[in-house]
């Protein structure tokens, strides 16, 4: 496979069909892919918490209120105890996968704390663990119809409500998912 066919910085977007409970109608943001597999975080899976307990089991110091509230989200099945965030614009932190030349999603601790202190990157989503694929085995799932893949839009990303996310990736490929049954791909 070219590089050109890998799908890092692209969303994917869950058919109808796709009954797997962690992907249920889901986009994922596709953070790194390549020959080895697929790394990439659910954008729109909020938990039923906010950055402030994290920072609390941390125990980072000097959180102001506003960072309390930051939703924190299901970033996928895969490590879920670990914290990710994707941010733009890159930034200069300890640990971090740079996606694009604007976006990065950072594992570290830093941005944690400058996040806290209300220093952080100018637009974040924030996610406990991650989605995983094996070498191939995306590949086979889009051979399979299981996703739509097409350009990350960071509007979508950071500034869409979560729960418009689903149907606005798709719409920005011209594709309303009202109109797919569960039966794409079986002729």
């Amino acid at each position: 496979m070219s590089s050109s066919q890998y799908l890092t910085n692209q969303f994917l977007i869950a058919m109808p069909g796709l009954e797997d409970p962690n992907f249920y109608h889901s986009v994922t943001y596709l953070c790194e892919h390549n020959e080895d597999g697929a790394l990439g975080l659910v954008i729109n899976r909020p938990l039923d918490m906010q950055l402030g307990e994290i920072l609390q089991q941390l125990q980072v110091e000097h959180v102001e209120p506003e960072a309390r509230q930051i939703p924190v989200y299901l970033g996928g099945p895969v490590q879920q105890e670990r914290g990710f965030v994707l941010h733009e614009p890159l930034g200069d932190w300890d640990a971090t996968l740079r996606v694009t030349d604007r976006i990065g999603v950072t594992s570290s601790l830093d941005i944690l704390a400058a996040i806290a202190r209300n220093e952080g990157p100018e637009r974040m989503l924030i996610t406990l663990g991650y989605a995983g694929w094996g070498a191939g085995q995306l590949e086979r799932e889009m051979a399979e119809n299981a996703w739509l893949s097409g350009p990350a839009n960071p509007e979508i990303l950071f500034d869409t409500p979560y729960e418009e996310r689903w149907k606005a990736a798709a719409a920005s490929l011209g594709v309303d998912l009202d109109l797919l049954s569960g039966e794409a791909g079986h002729a």
